[in-house]
């Protein structure tokens, strides 16, 4: 089966809106100072927005009313205009669907449990990847996100969170929409951003930092040497190359063996236990000799297996594993000495899958449904 990847950059409409999460301390000075502003009010935008997940310049009261409007269209455009908003869980968890400057779409998903508080994040818009069972990957890739457009998504789940009673954001994972390191040069300034301390940064723990990833060997070794205990997760869904050359076409690029490899010193250089990603599909690669190889392959590595039980996407081939399978996949990957869970399941009520949603708004041509409610300028239902 021929499948086209894309690994590079894919060339954008039109040049992205400047924003102080694209500028260091410095650079948000500059552009201070070419608008009449003092330099000491680079240090009150960031502590607003980095800090207070205050993204609107005309909310922030320690600017004077007269500069607020100048200051905002210099350094704080609107970045994710937000275009619906479902929840589920009662509440507990929350997708989102963004438009971004040129038009594209990108979805966020907060979920909130009773020791912490995750926000789920885009790296791409649609993706590159081609895996035949997500809705992503089907949709193909429209651009990389930005620096700032992949940081404004986690100030604005913080805020969300905040406003709607979760708590306290404490969580990321890179497991959005996108291959997060076929955006390497943005996710690796998103992270040193997410992960520095207010007012340089998000100030979220690096280490509740998930970075999931198909395989992109060169990469995740660049990840390794980045001196961030971010966790790596490896979305393998296959313990063999024939199989998983057609589940996660990048296979044909660099085999499990290879991507394995990678893995294993990238535990070795963090000191982190590896994730594997593993989506439980009926019939496919369920089978119990495939848990045999699987915690083969495993036993004996700092890892911990995932589980995910299928959300399929509308109209696929593809279904989700009978519980039954399900439990005895997991017997055996215990009983050969590797750790394993089956992920909770979230948001299949709302398009949970990834990329659900946002072809669910492309294909309807409006930004809402029956039950849903479009988010307002705060990011908040109204």
């Amino acid at each position: 089966m021929s499948v086209a990847l894309t690994l590079t950059e894919p060339r954008p409409r039109k040049a992205a809106p400047r924003h102080l999460a694209d500028l260091d301390l410095a650079g948000c000075q500059s552009v201070l100072s070419e608008i009449g502003q003092p330099a000491f009010r680079a240090k009150q935008l960031r502590q607003q927005y980095f800090g207070r997940h205050v993204g609107d310049a005309s909310q922030m009261t320690d600017l004077p009313a007269a500069a607020r409007e100048a200051i905002g269209e210099a350094l704080l455009p609107r970045l994710l205009q937000p275009i619906r908003v479902d929840s589920c869980d009662d509440g507990r968890t929350v997708k989102a669907v963004w438009r971004l400057y040129d038009g594209a779409l990108v979805e966020s998903v907060i979920m909130a449990y009773p020791d912490r508080v995750t926000a789920c994040v885009s790296s791409q818009a649609g993706c590159g990847m081609a895996c035949p069972f997500c809705a992503t990957g089907q949709g193909g890739l429209d651009r990389n996100l930005t620096t700032a457009e992949i940081v404004d998504q986690v100030v604005n789940a913080a805020r969300l969170a905040e406003e709607r009673g979760l708590g306290r954001l404490s969580n990321i994972v890179f497991m959005g929409m996108g291959e997060p390191l076929a955006n390497w040069a943005r996710l690796k300034s998103a992270l040193h951003l997410i992960t520095a301390p207010v007012p340089d940064g998000i100030g979220i723990s690096a280490r509740s930092v998930t970075v999931s990833t198909v395989g992109l060997v060169p990469t995740i070794k660049k990840l390794a040497e980045e001196g961030l205990p971010v966790r790596l997760a490896v979305s393998l869904h296959a313990p063999d190359d024939e199989l998983r050359d057609e589940l996660v076409p990048i296979n044909t690029r660099w085999k499990v063996a290879e991507v394995l490899d990678a893995a294993w010193e990238y535990a070795r250089v963090t000191k982190r236990r590896v994730s594997i990603e593993y989506a439980m599909i009926r019939d496919v690669n369920d089978q119990p000799w495939r848990a045999d190889l699987l915690g083969k392959l495993l036993k004996g590595k700092l890892v911990h297996v995932n589980l995910i039980p299928l959300n399929p996407t509308p109209g696929s081939r593809w279904d989700a594993s009978p519980k039954p399978v399900e439990a005895e996949f997991v017997r055996r990957l215990r009983e050969a000495g590797v750790s394993t869970t089956v992920r909770d399941t979230r948001g299949q009520e709302i398009d949970g899958a990834c990329g659900q949603l946002a072809a669910s708004v492309r294909e309807a041509g409006t930004p809402g449904r029956a039950g849903a409610k479009p988010l307002g300028a705060s990011g908040a239902a109204e």
